[in-house]
């Protein structure tokens, strides 16, 4: 005869169990019940075993012990001999968890918090979790302003003791800031703090802002950031009260603080392990005595210390400003403690992800050596470098300490590889030389090895080239490069719009590059050059006549040229700071048919304005003159200006002096061309690396050598650009508006240029 022991979860609570029946030694024990839990699980948690003897004590923690696991929902013992039965009845499984109605959070999100509750896939429901659910659902709405908001979780019964939970949302609207307060400010006013929250009682379209908890705390700390950067140390926000009308549609925030009394700097003074020399040190700080306290200025001084400390291997330093305050002159005493800490050493440099790109060529670029103290400052430059390759999409580093150390770590740059090579054979367009047929093979990253390699035949309407090149950046192992070049060009100015003629020329020429320092480098070019210029017209104009008529048609020179280059630019493609700078100046040398020298400059300044928004400004300039012999300029080696790449709005090579016979460019000795452009938020995400949406102001003239160059005399035009890094080339899309055109000048408003080098 069996004897059963009903035991319930309220006596498990009450610690107490009355029912009738003799201990006994359990001889065996069976479960029943089990559907989805393991045997080994029940187990785990039962507190007896064969051998045990059950009694009232023993039994009632065995049951606690099984409803504490959470896996059940019912546990009954039972006697059936000398065997213990087990019975007990599993909690629902949660198969699938779904979310209707949400829009400003999204699922993802919910699921992560409620995660953290026990609500996820495969764990087992408690339905007293659900209520807690609501509760915290409610509670992340109600900090976006969503006082209305309803929440309802379902759920649903599945095979094998499965459940479906459906989350309901109802978000409703935000409630609106009807009004915000502030009390307790005397030397600003109200309407001067509220100008600098992001919370207002107007928003940028005329209607009134939603309320959010997240934006009121960022807005609390811009006031308290608002006093502190003006020496009011001891403010503080006394507290905030937001009140919510009966229909939860409004808001009502009143915000109490203290803004106590304005602090002077009394003396400033360094002190500590002064590892660096205090002269270095005192440029760094930026508070002065007599100044006005400045939280800002502060952090910003303990940063730059900081920065410069890792620069010395320090990258743990400590730099604390303690202040002494004297309430009776209101004054602040500033002590900057130093404490470098231990130095820091690099272990390995460990490099990543280049499965095209030889070792060598990565760490020919880091400026941080293994064995050496770790320098922020090289670790920084070594990334800029590899950057300014051109052959990465993305370069990152890490400098993770090594275990079981305290002054070692490992550099390691991660690298993620473009294409750096190129086959194209196809058709192109460009507003200067119309249709394009063109084959090129260029690889700018040869087998791995760093070196520039390219052969191209370019064929349009205007022009014919064919060239071969080849650079070894490392020709030698501190950094001189070696370059060669060959060329064959043929040009036939009918189809533009600049006086007519035709010139074939061929060449070649040796280069040789000398590294000065991590940015700037010298760069030295002699070349031979056979150039023909021919009459093919009645267009052409009469000084390229009479040039011709005394110089000859064909004309051999021997160049030779200096430059100077100065690259500070983020990375080489599409930068978003820096500077890149090339000065540069080429003359033709003695046993040359023709005398001339050209000057140029170019300057491209990157200003980031923002995270996503950029101002660049572009200049370049550049003198021309004959000598000797030749009296004047050479048609071919003159400026033209106007098109895609010069003063957009204007038709390529249109700007600059006419010839008054046919009304066509005849080119110029002097070029200056100006562009603003300012670098807009790209709005194609997933190819912000490859595009570029901007608006820009160009300015910009071709002038003769008799001619000044006056601010009258140069175009102007505004308008939007957007450029794509396409897989043929670089495409140029432009829409301009000239500003202060002229009756003769030929305007060209839309312009785009594609399948020609980037």
């Amino acid at each position: 005869m069996k004897k059963k022991l009903a035991l319930t979860l309220i006596s498990c609570f009450v610690g107490k169990l009355a029912f009738a029946y003799n201990p006994f030694v359990i001889k065996d024990i069976r479960l029943e019940g089990l559907q989805r839990i393991t045997v080994g699980t029940v187990f785990n948690y039962l507190p007896i075993k064969i051998g045990d003897t059950l009694n009232e004590k023993l039994g009632i923690q065995a049951i606690r012990r099984l409803y504490k696991s959470g896996y059940f929902k019912d546990v009954r013992l039972e006697r059936d001999g000398n065997v213990l039965v087990v019975f007990v009845a599993e909690r629902a499984a949660i198969a699938n968890i779904k979310f209707e109605g949400n829009s400003d959070i999204s699922t993802d999100q919910l699921k992560t918090s409620l995660k953290q509750l026990g609500l996820a896939r495969g764990r087992v429901l408690d339905r007293s979790l659900l209520d807690k659910i609501e509760q915290e659902l409610k509670r992340q709405y109600y900090s976006l302003g969503k006082y209305g908001v309803k929440v309802t979780a379902k759920t649903e019964q599945l095979e094998r003791n499965r459940v479906d939970v459906t989350i309901k949302i109802a978000e409703g609207e935000p409630a609106e800031i009807a009004a915000i307060t502030i009390t307790g400010n005397k030397h600003f006013s109200s309407q001067t703090l509220l100008k600098h929250m992001k919370l207002g009682e107007d928003s940028l379209f005329g209607g009134r802002n939603k309320y959010s908890k997240q934006l009121l705390g960022a807005d609390l700390e811009t006031i308290k950031s608002w006093y502190l950067d003006r020496g009011y140390i001891n403010f503080k926000i006394d507290s905030t009260q937001v009140s919510l009308t009966p229909d939860k549609d409004e808001v009502y925030i009143t915000i109490n603080l203290s803004e106590g009394n304005e602090f002077k700097i009394r003396s400033v003074k360094l002190a500590g392990d002064l590892i660096v020399p205090e002269k270095e040190l005192w440029p760094l700080v930026s508070l002065k005595d007599d100044d006005i306290f400045s939280r800002r200025k502060s952090l910003d001084t303990s940063e730059r210390i900081s920065n410069r400390l890792a620069e010395k291997g320090y990258a743990f330093a400590n730099v604390n400003i303690v202040p002494d305050v004297d309430k009776d002159t209101r004054t602040v005493g500033l002590t900057i403690f130093i404490d470098p800490g231990r130095r820091v050493y690099v272990r390995r440099v460990n490099i990543r992800g280049n499965s095209k790109s030889k070792d060598e060529v990565i760490r020919r670029e880091v400026r941080q050596m293994e064995g050496d103290w770790m320098s922020t400052k090289l670790v920084s430059t070594s990334r800029t470098r590899l950057n300014r390759l051109g052959f990465f999409d993305k370069v990152n580093v890490e400098t993770p300490s090594v275990p079981g150390t305290t002054d070692q770590v490992d550099v390691n740059f991660s690298v993620s590889e473009r294409p750096t090579g190129n086959l194209t054979a196809g058709l192109g367009y460009s507003d200067s030389q119309g249709a394009m047929i063109n084959m090129a093979i260029t690889q700018q990253n040869f087998v791995g090895t760093g070196k520039q390699v390219g052969i191209s035949i370019d064929r349009s309407t205007v022009s014919s080239n064919i060239s071969l090149n080849y650079t070894d950046p490392y020709y030698t192992p501190d950094g001189i490069s070696r370059g060669f070049r060959v060329y064959y060009r043929k040009l036939d100015t009918s189809r533009i719009y600049v006086t007519n003629y035709l010139t074939e020329s061929h060449g070649l020429s040796v280069s040789y590059g000398l590294p000065l320092n991590e940015t700037d480098r010298s760069l030295f070019t002699v070349g031979y050059d056979s150039t023909g210029l021919f009459s093919n017209s009645t267009y052409t104009a009469q000084d390229i006549l009479d040039f011709i008529n005394k110089n000859g048609n064909v004309y051999t020179t021997y160049n030779a040229g200096v430059s100077w280059l100065r690259d500070r630019r983020n990375r080489r493609i599409l930068p978003t700071a820096g500077a890149y700078t090339r000065a540069g100046a080429d003359v033709t040398l003695p046993g040359s048919d023709l005398q001339y020298y050209k000057l140029n400059l170019r300057h491209v300044q990157y200003i980031a304005l923002g995270k996503k928004v950029t101002l660049m400004l572009k200049g370049v300039v550049g003198y021309a003159k004959g000598y000797g012999n030749t009296s004047s300029l050479p048609p071919f080696q003159r400026y033209y200006a106007g098109g895609s790449n010069s003063v957009r709005g204007y038709q390529s090579n249109s700007l600059g002096p006419l010839d008054p016979r046919t009304n066509y460019t005849v080119g110029g000795d002097k070029k200056f061309v100006g562009n603003i452009e300012l670098i807009l938020p790209n709005p194609f995400t997933e190819k912000s690396a490859s595009t570029r949406i901007s608006v820009f102001f160009d300015i910009g003239n071709v002038f003769a050598a008799q001619d000044k160059v006056e601010f009258k005399g140069l175009r102007q035009s505004v308008g939007v650009a957007f450029l794509w890094l396409a897989p043929v080339g670089a495409m140029r899309f432009s829409y301009a508006v000239p500003l202060n055109n002229q009756p003769s000048d030929r305007l060209q408003t839309f312009q785009f240029t594609m399948g020609s080098p980037f």
